[in-house]
């Protein structure tokens, strides 16, 4: 069990939209931008999106989404630790929550997409150590040298 706290919290809030930026900031500054898959704040408040956050002493640690594809397939969104929370076990918190999440609603399986490039190696190994696998591009995504799909079946 993870010693951290995982809420719903608003996209919309100052500090979430500052770390959200961060998130694409990086995403943008390692991928061309047909490349870059990471939701803004208004595809974050969409109907078919939970999210959430991590918190320790009101001081924003991390976020990350659960999207609905179908009744059967979710897709991991917008997973970002602040810089200085790293190496703590915030990530690996906030994606064991939304795997509970996935499983709580009966998802059969949970997919993501990710940068293939060495500064993306660090949430790989997240996603690996959680059973994600590579698999092809799923939903949306096309095949390209800068992108990384990978997919766990829940069961």
């Amino acid at each position: 069990m993870s010693e951290y706290l995982v809420g719903v919290d608003d996209p919309q809030s100052p500090d979430v939209c500052a770390l959200l930026q961060a998130h694409l900031d990086f995403a943008n500054e390692h991928s061309p931008p047909e490349d870059v898959h990471a939701l803004d704040v208004n595809g974050l408040v969409s109907e078919d999106v939970s999210f959430f956050s991590i918190r320790e002493d009101d001081k924003l640690l991390a976020v990350g989404a659960l999207k609905m594809l179908d009744r059967a397939h979710g897709e991991l969104k917008s997973i970002h630790t602040a810089a200085f929370a790293r190496g703590r076990g915030v990530g690996a918190a906030m994606v064991d929550h939304l795997l509970d999440l996935a499983r709580s609603r009966g998802l059969e399986r949970v997919s993501l997409e990710t940068g293939s490039m060495e500064a993306f190696a660090p949430s790989r190994a997240l996603y690996e150590s959680a059973g994600f696998e590579i698999t092809e591009p799923f939903g949306e995504y096309w095949e390209s040298p800068y992108s990384v799909c990978m997919t766990l079946a829940l069961g």
